[in-house]
């Protein structure tokens, strides 16, 4: 007879003290005797050993083997920062060396409070998740979020790092965006949720200065960009209501009506709102005329500001309605809530809410990137640790080729995502501090949908990927696998679903009547020919020109079809120009353009490794324009979209 049952953790690696920053809490420690030899809290006894012991033990005869416990060697991480050794060198190419020294410093420190004391707060976060208590003992209603000290800690190191403050104090000018996300980004993984707040709040932040600061938003400003805990403010999002998420201009019901002295009232349903312990928001809604009437469409949105409670903590006539149970980011209060006249301040230009509203958006999906390529690293981290440690079928799954070659694949894909990201931020910074070419701005508005709608994708293939490569253990609550993969889900759906995008990519293109198509493939092929100086990069830089030049037929042949054949080609479209810049070249800080670089670039430097050189090479062995493959089988034709509909509806009950 054969009994399967799923192993342990290796309990001395499980006993060490969560407080330690392992990946995995235990709640006791448990005495286990393996061959005579005792292993407790703290000790380490015969490690090397382990492997031997595990092919022994299961060699043993199942009447001991009932009486034992299997185990297995936890997963762990060091300093994220000095183990990301793609981070390192990205900054080391890059920054200038006076800005690289100071940032360096702080990253190393950064890194060792994020394993010593940030991981445990977020594990406390994630089983402590928000609890709303609709009346009080006595039957009054109170409307209380109640959050974990763990999560109102994380709000205070957010204000200690300066994770909204750095972008915005600019000390290092252009580079200063650029240093906050990566700071961002070593935080998301361990943030236990709070990366969302925080993105939201950024978003505000830039609203705001994108208004000017009027003096009456100033202190909320120097709030949420405040490094002192006792200051800082959060900010929500108050945007989807109950007939739809991103169709804002069609499903915001909510209605403003002016005051004598100059404000406004709020009233209606907000559906989703997240971070709804934050202690500001933006919001928009709709100004009433002397008649009642309302202005429907996205010129009827206006922009408006309030603080969620008022001096003594009581809400601004706000009431909760409920929080919502999701998938993910449980760790979060996302919540229900009535609008019952809550004071308010219009912040932006009558019926120009949608465009004052634009910076936000821009901000909370590169925070969406950062998520996305942080939730990435975590988990491919995690699984290589794990290939070192766990032994089947005789070896370590380190031996394994099959194994190794996986893991592998998501490497070379997690690292197209993360100097995509690079390559936002550095142009963002660029914009920024006025050092922005129109070339430049050109191709952020175009990168960011891209990337957003890209990395999502590519972070919950690699999530799933990644728990398959811990076999049982990753389906299972307590080792806290499970939590990365619901958490990134959302990062596909949040701020806009793929499709949303691809279609907002496509306005991008013909707002800018063909300027924003024409910056990227003059930047892609200018770049192109740098990479092409490397030998070993040639083929890839090859596959590149094919890709591009496939790109090209395709727009020519697409410009006299009707506008189905692009909306049914934009996912397609979209994956193209994110697969063809990731595997671009840029150049390097003393030619112009200078700053972030993308694979084959990363690759040409003068100290780029072999692995550098590998991942760029098998980026481009991938289909990079799938839009092309596609239009050549006929995908956007005419009777496509009455295919797909008879595929989806033909037999379905009417």
């Amino acid at each position: 007879m054969f009994v399967c049952r799923l192993p342990w953790w290796r309990s001395s690696a499980a006993c060490k003290s969560w407080q330690s920053g392992h990946f995995l809490p235990w709640d006791r420690c448990q005495m286990l005797s393996i061959k005579g030899i005792n292993t407790t809290v703290g000790q380490e006894q015969q490690a090397s050993m382990q492997e031997k012991r595990v092919l022994e033990d299961l060699e043993m005869p199942l009447a001991r083997r009932e009486t034992e416990t299997l185990f297995q060697e936890q997963p762990e991480t060091g300093n994220q920062y000095l183990e990301d050794t793609l981070l390192r060198s990205y900054l080391k190419t890059h920054l200038p060396p006076k800005v690289l020294e100071e940032v360096h410093q702080d990253l190393e420190r950064f890194g060792n409070r994020l394993l010593t004391k940030i991981q445990p707060l977020s594990r406390e976060c994630e089983l402590n998740p928000p609890v709303f208590r609709q009346y009080d003992a006595w039957g009054r209603r109170v409307d209380h979020i109640h959050t974990c000290s763990a999560w109102r800690r994380m709000k205070e190191i957010s204000a200690e790092e300066g994770l909204i403050a750095e972008a915005y104090e600019r000390r290092y000018s252009n580079w200063s965006r650029l240093y906050q996300a990566v700071k961002l980004y070593l935080f998301s993984s361990s943030s236990g949720g709070f990366s969302c707040p925080l993105a939201m709040t950024d978003g505000a932040a830039k609203v705001i200065e994108s208004l000017g600061i009027p003096g009456s938003l100033k202190n909320t400003f120097d709030r949420l960009t405040s490094r002192d805990p006792e200051k800082f403010w959060t900010s929500g999002q108050w945007m989807t209501e109950r007939r739809g998420g991103s169709d804002v201009a069609n499903g915001t019901e909510t209605v403003a009506r002016k005051q004598l002295d100059g404000t406004y009232r709020l009233y209606g349903f907000k559906w989703f709102t997240s971070a709804a312990d934050s202690d500001v928001t933006l919001t928009l809604a709709r100004i009433a005329d002397a008649e009642g009437q309302c202005t429907q469409g996205s010129r009827g949105l206006s922009l408006f500001f309030l603080r969620v409670r008022d001096e003594e903590g009581k809400l601004n006539n706000i009431q909760v309605q409920r929080l919502k149970d999701k998938l993910g980011t449980r760790q979060m209060a996302t919540a229900e809530l009535w609008l019952q006249g809550a004071r308010a301040e219009l912040i932006s230009a009558e019926g120009r809410g949608v465009a004052a509203i634009s910076n936000m958006l821009n901000i909370t999906r590169i925070h969406n990137v950062i998520g996305a390529v942080a939730s990435m690293r975590r988990m491919i981290s995690l699984s290589r640790d794990y290939a070192r440690k766990r032994v089947a079928f005789g070896k370590l799954f380190k031996d394994h080729p099959l194994h190794v070659q996986t893991i592998a694949r998501m490497e070379v894909q997690v690292r197209g995502a993360f100097l995509l990201l690079m390559e936002i931020v550095r142009l963002l910074g660029l914009a920024e501090t006025n050092l922005a070419s129109e070339q430049d701005q050109l191709l952020l508005r175009l990168l960011i949908p891209v990337a957003k709608l890209y990395t999502g994708k590519q972070a919950s293939a690699v999530a799933v990927e990644a728990m398959e490569s811990f076999g049982g253990q990753g389906y299972m609550e307590d080792t806290g696998l499970p939590v990365i993969l619901r958490d990134a889900l959302v990062l596909s759906i949040w701020e806009g679903t793929t499709n949303i995008l691809s279609l907002d990519v496509l306005r991008s293109l013909a707002k800018s009547q063909g300027q924003v198509m024409a910056a990227f493939l003059s930047t892609v092929q200018r770049k192109l020919e740098l990479a092409s100086g490397t030998q070993e990069l040639s083929p890839g830089v090859q596959r590149a020109r094919e890709a591009i030049g496939s790109l090209r037929q395709f727009m020519a042949a697409s410009g006299s079809e009707q506008a189905l054949t692009m909306e049914l080609a934009a996912r397609d479209f979209s994956y193209s120009l994110a697969r063809i810049y990731t595997g671009r070249a840029k150049m390097g800080i003393t030619q112009p353009w200078n700053g972030a670089a993308l694979l084959m670039e990363h690759a040409a430097r003068p100290d780029a490794s072999s692995t550098d050189v590998c991942a760029a090479l098998r980026w481009c062995n991938q289909e990079l324009c799938p839009v092309a493959v596609e239009s050549g089988r006929g995908s956007y034709r005419g009777g496509a979209a009455l295919q797909d509909s008879a595929l989806v509806f033909g037999n379905s009950r009417l």
